[in-house]
């Protein structure tokens, strides 16, 4: 019966190789969101249809081409891009020339990740794929919109989320257990640059010192003797500093090769397009692209530098509610990802803006409700920022 169906097909001629496909589209109430993580991550959704309990709705949150695997946003300006002016005479040209392209080359990343989406036997891993070819497919324009780069590699990281790591105890402690290593490692290479820069310092210190003409010749001269010693030793500490960087640059490398193996191999679950498992498929992708994200970690830390980008630029977030919004995500991301500095800074930035807002907007609740949400979520989770801080 029509009412026990969740969807309609939705008729869309793709706009890079003109083959008309039908895509589902998910009605209107077809599921109501029962709550939303911290990032805005639905926690719970119910289906008003029993039998499509446990579905999510991001598998249809993209549109990919059955011919050419051209993939967009599946909205309302995908389904009607034909009277969109802008996308037609700016954008469809660059993105064409360039989608096709890239999918006539030898073992294409386009081909191969279109050709494994089944969202019939594979709906989770398929709608990951999608996304991460949403993702390609914007980075082909000539003005990429880093807004919805961001978006694209949130939504990844809340599939991930979905994935569940209950029935994955090997991957969960490999995803905890080595963001606190390469937090502990990048510290480490923080730290050696500070060292190195007051070294600079010191180093500036002699050279003045031993310049001066504020001293008597007599005394000059038994100072200048010294001033080669010091010298020779500042240069061996920095070459020590150069021999620090070379040996934290190998374990670097190391630990990014040990992550993609063990990340790999601790990947649970059935064969995926002739690999042992799914994680295994993508990381064999990733060889091809470095836009390819293996788990949460990965998809959020992309999504945290598309933000960034999009808040810098000034063209893509609007001032206001968007903007507060964006500079929360930021800031909340960065702490999921163990980068609670950068988490702080953007956690003041959003209460400063976020209580400026509400302020001039004082008399319109309507217009300040969302800000205030957000407020609250930046004042919450920014303490639990400083308490990871605090123990860091």
């Amino acid at each position: 019966m029509a009412n026990d169906n969740p969807f309609f097909l939705t008729r869309v001629e793709c706009p890079i190789c003109k083959t008309l496909n039908e895509f589902e589209t998910v009605r209107v109430g077809a599921y109501v969101e029962k709550g939303r993580d911290t990032d805005f991550c639905p926690t719970a959704i119910e289906w008003r249809y029993p039998r499509y309990q446990g579905t999510n709705p991001l598998v249809y949150f993209t549109a990919t081409c059955n011919n050419c695997y051209y993939t967009r946003e599946f909205n309302n300006s995908y389904k009607e891009w034909q009277k969109d002016g802008n996308f037609r005479t700016y954008r469809l040209k660059t993105i064409k020339a360039k989608h096709l392209d890239h999918l006539s080359t030898a073992d294409s990343v386009i081909k191969r990740m279109g050709e494994a989406v089944d969202i019939s036997s594979s709906p989770i891993e398929s709608a990951v794929l999608k996304l991460h070819l949403a993702a390609y497919d914007e980075l082909l324009c000539e003005h990429v919109n880093n807004l919805d780069l961001g978006r694209f590699y949130l939504r990844i990281g809340w599939v991930y989320r979905t994935m569940s790591d209950a029935d994955n105890p090997d991957i969960a402690y490999l995803r905890k257990s080595l963001m606190t290593i390469e937090n502990r490692q990048g510290s480490v290479a923080m730290a050696l640059d500070e060292l190195r820069e007051k070294t600079n310092v010191l180093a500036r210190h002699f050279s003045a010192h031993f310049e001066t003409d504020q001293v008597s010749s007599q005394l000059k001269s038994q100072m200048l003797p010294y001033r080669d010693r010091f010298n020779s030793e500042l240069a061996r500490l920095q070459n020590t500093f150069e021999q620090t960087e070379t040996e934290l640059q190998v374990i670097k490398e190391l630990l990014d090769e040990y992550k993609t193996a063990s990340m790999g191999a601790g990947a649970r679950g059935s064969s995926f397009a002739g690999f042992p498992t799914f994680t295994e498929f993508l990381l064999d992708l990733k060889k091809s692209w470095d836009g390819i994200v293996v788990d949460e970690t990965e998809a959020l830390e992309a999504a945290v530098e598309y933000y960034k980008k999009a808040f810098s630029d000034g063209r893509s977030i609007a001032a206001g509610n968007q903007q507060i919004q964006a500079s929360y995500l930021i800031a909340e991301l960065s702490r999921r990802i163990g980068n609670h500095e950068e988490a702080k800074q953007y956690f003041n930035l959003t209460i400063k803006s976020g209580q400026e807002f509400i302020y001039q907007n004082r008399r319109d609740q309507s217009r300040t409700a969302l800000a205030r949400k957000i407020l609250e979520l930046a004042i919450e989770q920014g303490r639990d920022n400083m308490e990871a801080l605090k123990s860091a």
